[in-house]
């Protein structure tokens, strides 16, 4: 329900940061383990309240437009149009009283980078409709559900809450150790002193909807249903031998990369980042080997990652393109056009 006194607000601002995965992919939908963190860039909705019944939205980045009525906004829209009617729609049937509105979107996430410039838009879309109605701060755990649901209902994407909880959640200096199973939430302090994250683009965009990612997550599902677990987390090395290929490479993933989250908190917490590259370039051959989710050019650019220095280097997002996280370190440089990233805020209202 919107505060007392919402009318008067007319316009808001809301950030939601992109992110990056540091370690624990496609874990999130088999109730496992990930350490992601919020990035600097993302997306910034400005919402200004309007006269009518409608919405209308504008990708300034993109040059185009948008426009439905608040109260059906509709399924016949695909691309970025699709998130902001699904984020009006499913806020809305949440029992959100919306106020009609001009939405100006940018972004500074690269579209297809594998670092969720979906879940950003969706969270700052989110934040900014809810605040211009009055409500400042809304459950985030329960707006990752909903965003969530944005992605897969709406855009056809059946991802996991990872993204969203990483937007919504993340906190300046710091990691997320989440737990897909409980939800439970433990920050981790990210301190690597004068090592150097970087992420470089394989210069081949991905995309959840279209790729391999939504028949990965049903091997998953049909892996837990032979196995008769509620979830892959549950599943045991003799296990693998009951299953068919490719669903015992799957769940040999999963397994190993829930081990490989826990051991690079403790890599981090002791200061060991050597430890940590080792485990970054494990997770990699795990995406690669068992996942078969890598592409050409993303193992060119791992390679090339390796070759000038990278200590650790893999894949980050959903895989089949997208994005390559590296880590440097003291003394290595990494090569021209790779982009630092560091642990930023979580989303936000940045003006009211």
């Amino acid at each position: 329900m919107p505060r007392e006194g919402a009318a008067s607000r007319t316009r808001v601002v809301a950030f939601g940061p992109g992110r990056v995965n540091l370690i624990g992919e496609h874990t999130d939908y088999a109730g496992g383990l990930s350490l992601p963190f919020a990035i600097e860039e993302g997306v910034t909705v400005t919402a200004t309240a309007i006269a009518g019944g409608d919405v209308e939205a504008h990708a300034v980045d993109l040059g185009e437009e948008d426009s439905f009525p608040l109260a059906d906004p509709g399924r016949d829209a695909a691309g970025w149009r699709a998130f902001v009617r699904g984020t009006a729609a499913e806020l809305t049937a949440s029992g959100h009283e919306l106020r009609p509105a001009r939405l100006e979107i940018t972004g500074t996430v690269p579209e297809g980078s594998g670092l969720s410039s979906s879940a950003a838009l969706e969270v700052a879309l989110a934040l900014a409709l809810l605040a211009l109605a009055g409500e400042d701060e809304p459950d985030r755990v329960a707006l990752a559900r909903l965003c969530s649901r944005v992605e897969n209902d709406w855009v056809g994407a059946n991802t996991g809450l990872l993204d969203q909880l990483a937007a919504l959640l993340g906190e300046q200096g710091h990691a997320l150790r989440i737990d897909f199973r409980s939800l439970r939430v433990t920050h981790v302090p990210l301190e690597i002193g004068d090592w150097r994250l970087v992420t470089v683009d394989s210069g081949e965009a991905h995309t959840h909807a279209g790729s391999g990612y939504n028949a990965r997550r049903r091997e998953c599902e049909e892996a837990a249903r032979r196995l008769g677990l509620d979830s892959l987390r549950d599943a045991q090395e003799a296990d693998l031998a009951r299953l068919p290929v490719p669903l015992d490479r799957r769940v040999r993933h999963v397994l190993g990369e829930n081990a490989r989250v826990d051991a690079t908190v403790d890599a981090l917490r002791e200061g060991d980042l050597a430890r940590v590259g080792r485990l970054l370039d494990g997770s990699h051959t795990s995406m690669r080997d068992l996942y078969d989710a890598s592409t050409a050019a993303v193992e060119r650019t791992v390679a090339a990652l390796k070759d000038v220095g990278a200590a650790g280097a893999r894949m980050v997002g959903g895989g089949f393109g997208g994005h390559v996280l590296a880590l440097f370190g003291p003394g290595d440089r990494p090569p021209h056009g790779a982009r630092p990233v560091s642990p930023g805020p979580g989303a936000r209202i940045v003006e009211r």
